[in-house]
């Protein structure tokens, strides 16, 4: 009989982690261990696009080969992310010699420590270790989500509010009827997605997940979840569209349950109902699950509230993913510059120059307050105040990036002391 294991909470804030594997599983993983404060260290030839955006982020280091021994040097726990046996072998042997932890996602048997299901609430964290059984952990993982989701502990549940695993697909059980949910993940605060979003994230047999969604929300996933990065497929952005939408129905027409998990709420420049209409075209059902939009809840975790009273009875939220000037443009910014309004800009920081220098031209003063907001939300936000005028010149000179919200209108102002 094999022993129990000892659990334990690791305290990695500035502690290497190495990570071999670029693909899902570890971006299923990396999302926990930057949360934790880890210094990690990604090796691997190739990695995902979510993957990607942390390393250009410089949240991790990435290190473009196959694994070698000596990554393990001064290294505190390793995480085997591949699924090749004898890839992971060699990592195994590698972390037992230097008396390493070793994560092994082809093998638990083999592993020395286990990755256990969390959930998080605040400031508690649940692990849940099934005995090796990843089922059993996350059904237990999911009981006890929900009932510190009720706030008042176990005697506050009711039957039923346990999540119900009863529809999912997989050995022992006849496949569920297929069909779609269009699920806001929110604004990148894994706490924000609503309940019935993470419910239903909980109970998905496929995941197609878009790079802005919260990475711990896909650390929360059960291990035979199928994750597809939408963000990896290839061609330009209509034809990588017509193949999620592909994606969405030959999964859903063969009997599974699919999620598509988009940043922030799904028809918010999010192409949800291009998404909707091509699986009711198809005949699958679909279930559209609004998300907190970044217009709206990255300002407000900046401080700037997008109406206020006596200072402005308006929003508008518009994309600057197209220069004002660009044939392409369906938006009337001379319209825009005349509104006394707030007005919300997303996707705009490669045209910001442009889009201000047009608002002005038309009329709203360059002295009108101005903000941007990186990241809202997150770990990684970052915000500026400005004007219209100047806002372009200092978001280049802060070295602010994409994702990010602009705000111009006083209300930027408008909860100042």
């Amino acid at each position: 009989m094999s022993a129990n294991p000892y659990p334990l909470g690791l305290r990695l804030a500035g502690r290497r982690v190495v990570v071999v594997g670029g693909g899902a599983v570890a971006t299923r993983r990396v999302p926990a261990l930057l949360d934790a404060g880890a210094d990690v260290l990604v090796v691997s030839p190739e990695l995902t696009p979510a993957l990607r955006a942390h390393v250009d982020a410089g949240r991790l280091r990435w290190e473009p080969r196959r694994f070698a021994p000596s990554d393990l040097d001064g290294a505190w726990l390793v995480q085997a992310a591949v699924d090749d046996p004898a890839a992971a072998a060699a990592v195994s042997a590698a972390a037992d010699e230097r008396r390493i932890f070793c994560v092994r996602a082809d093998d638990r048997a083999a592993a020395t420590a286990w990755t256990p299901a969390v959930t998080r609430h605040g400031a508690v964290t649940v692990a849940v270790l099934g005995g090796g059984d990843p089922r059993r952990a996350m059904s237990v993982r999911d009981a006890v989500r929900a009932l510190l989701s009720a706030g008042q502990g176990p005697r506050a549940a009711t039957p039923g509010a346990a999540v119900d695993t009863s529809r999912r697909s997989g050995p022992g059980r006849e496949p569920a009827a297929g069909r779609v949910a269009l699920v806001g993940a929110g604004p990148g605060d894994p706490e924000l997605i609503t309940v019935q979003g993470w419910r239903l994230l909980t109970e998905a047999d496929v995941v197609v997940a878009d790079r802005l969604v919260p990475g711990l929300l896909l650390d929360e996933l059960r291990p035979d979840v199928e994750l597809v990065d939408a963000s990896k497929i290839p061609y330009g952005p209509s034809r990588a569209q017509e193949e999620i939408n592909r994606i969405l129905v030959d999964r859903a027409l063969a009997g599974a349950f699919v999620v598509r998990l988009k940043g922030g709420d799904p028809y918010v420049f999010g192409r949800g109902g291009e998404e909707l209409l091509a699986c009711a075209a198809a005949g699958v059902p679909v279930t559209v699950v609004p998300g907190v939009t970044s217009s709206i809840a990255a300002p407000a975790a900046a401080g700037v509230p997008v109406t206020h009273r006596a200072v402005a009875h308006e929003f508008t939220v518009v994309s600057g993913h197209v220069a004002p000037d660009s044939p392409a443009s369906l938006v009337r910014w001379e319209a825009l510059a005349g509104l006394r309004g707030t007005l919300v800009i997303l996707m705009g920081l490669k045209n910001l120059a442009a889009i201000t220098e047009t608002l002005i031209a038309h009329g709203r003063p360059a002295g009108t307050p101005a903000a941007v907001v990186q990241e809202g939300t997150t770990g990684g936000q970052r915000s500026l105040r400005s004007t219209l005028g100047a806002v372009a010149a200092d978001v280049v000179a802060a070295g602010l990036r994409p994702p990010a919200v602009v705000v111009v209108g006083d209300v930027v102002g408008a909860l100042d002391g």
